[in-house]
């Protein structure tokens, strides 16, 4: 991965949730300087960073806490050089049954970073946003001026985030690079996506039981997607800009529950359990991105091909099956 991050003072929050443990991996080895904000909970649990080399535990501070203070947020960011901003809520159907908590994570979360960016003078904030935001495909493949649809109280959560990201460039010249990731697999994601519970189901059970298996999704190795935020984070004159992460290929759940299987040497039959299922209105039905604006301002493009990264989410799921809980539907 390029990147000019060495001695660079960086904070990552949501830094132990799936992709930000990989971007905290990729930056501590690129030489920066990192402190990961974790969400705070009675048992000390860092998330995803505890499965980090010990190496690389040993060069970050944690600091856990809670997006949603203001004033913590401008305590951690205060001395900082370059925030990742990633901490959020992100689980679609829990969206459902709690959209407020939504609503002060994902928005007035990321309005606190972005106050503590502006007052702090911080030399670039790299936020996150969600190809969610785009809804169901009206044109394919999606660009970034696609128009942005709240199917859900999460994808409505991200895209108010966005704006107001949008809004503190404009009306402060803060230094934000919002980046959206179609959606990124790989080790270390939970049951909450789809990959891993097919992985898990196939391990544990007999049937492999899931939502509606017509969605078509484009799926990007973390690898791949912490690579765009790192270049997010060093290329020039970025400020302001809202870019795609994505491969630009997409294939239904189905399909990739069929893959999996493959993959696996298994063959299992592949049922709809309409309790998983979304609203109606609410299913987004195809995401595929145009990444060609990452391409021509960044030089990214994904490297890794769908199979073997795949093949090292399953050996990840195989290894860690504990971790899971394949008999049950995780919200």
């Amino acid at each position: 991965m390029e990147c000019d991050l060495a001695s660079t003072r960086v904070l990552v929050t949501g830094a132990g949730g799936f992709i930000g443990s990989h971007l905290v991996e990729a930056l501590v080895k690129s030489g920066a300087q990192v402190t990961c904000m974790t969400h705070y909970n009675a048992l000390g649990s860092i998330g995803n960073i505890g499965f980090l080399p010990d190496d690389i535990r040993q060069r970050i501070t944690i600091a856990a806490g809670n997006v949603e203070d203001g004033d913590f947020v401008q305590r951690i960011v205060e001395g900082q050089d370059l925030v990742f901003h990633l901490a959020a809520l992100i689980a679609i159907p829990y969206s459902y049954v709690a959209p407020r908590s939504y609503l002060r994570t994902n928005i007035e979360g990321t309005l606190n970073v972005l106050e503590a960016a502006r007052r702090t003078g911080i030399k670039r904030v790299v936020h996150t946003s969600t190809s969610e935001v785009y809804g169901t495909a009206l044109r394919t493949p999606i660009d970034e001026d696609h128009p942005l649809q709240g199917q859900s109280p999460y994808s409505a959560s991200k895209l108010s985030a966005d704006k107001i990201a949008e809004s503190y460039y404009r009306s402060f010249e803060t230094p934000v690079v919002t980046v959206r990731p179609f959606n990124t697999f790989g080790p270390r994601q939970s049951a909450r996506a789809f990959i891993p519970t097919i992985i898990s189901q196939a391990l544990a059970r007999d049937v492999i039981q899931l939502g509606s298996l017509t969605p078509q999704r484009d799926m990007t190795f973390v690898s791949d997607t912490v690579s765009g935020f790192l270049k997010a984070a060093t290329t020039p004159g970025l400020e302001g800009e809202t870019i795609n992460l994505g491969t630009g290929s997409t294939f239904s759940i189905g399909d990739f529950a069929t893959r999996i299987l493959a993959l696996m040497g298994m063959d299992k039959p592949i049922v709809h359990d309409s309790a998983r299922d979304r609203p109606s209105k609410s299913e987004v039905m195809k995401l595929v991105s145009d990444n060609s604006k990452a391409a021509r301002l960044m030089n990214w493009r994904p490297v890794v091909e769908l199979d073997d990264g795949l093949r090292e989410t399953i050996d990840f799921v195989s290894n860690n099956l504990h971790l899971y809980k394949p008999q049950e539907y995780a919200v």
